[in-house]
């Protein structure tokens, strides 16, 4: 059965949260897709996850590459999944996609400061739980770290 995680951005920005989570995924030997609804989006967070770290990378492609079939994370902007990843990341108001039972993990990050946000993301939980998905919500703690709050 799919599981879809809901993380609320609070404090932290996309650029700080996301690549551990990638890593995370990756130790587990998942293949994973990011979408984003934009391609600035995506060309700034492949820049980002070359240098995010002074001791090295998390590799990655982009959806529009001729190799992107064989990539461990792609980025793209699209429902298409090249590199037939277990694992999908929405960011930016990405949409749910209708084959959420194709994926392992659905990890839906929003920005716990913008209404709208928060709002889509209440939609989007509404409507995973009503099409029989286990959806779980996290959030950050004071230090950071992920608490499962429901």
């Amino acid at each position: 059965m799919t599981e879809v995680l809901f993380y609320h951005l609070h404090r932290q920005p996309l650029e700080r949260v996301l690549p551990p989570l990638l890593e995370k995924s990756l130790e587990r030997g998942w293949r994973v897709v990011v979408q984003t609804s934009s391609e600035e989006r995506v060309e700034a967070l492949d820049a980002h996850l070359w240098t995010y770290r002074d001791d090295g990378f998390l590799p990655h492609g982009l959806a529009s590459e001729t190799e992107a079939a064989v990539q461990p994370v792609l980025l793209t902007t699209t429902e298409q999944n090249p590199n037939s990843a277990n694992v999908r990341f929405l960011i930016d108001g990405a949409p749910v996609p209708d084959n959420v039972s194709a994926y392992q993990r659905i990890v839906l990050i929003f920005d716990g400061e913008d209404e709208e946000a928060v709002t889509a993301a209440r939609a989007h939980w509404s409507a995973v739980k009503a099409k029989g998905f286990e959806a779980t919500y996290w959030q950050p703690d004071e230090q950071g770290r992920w608490v499962k709050k429901a």
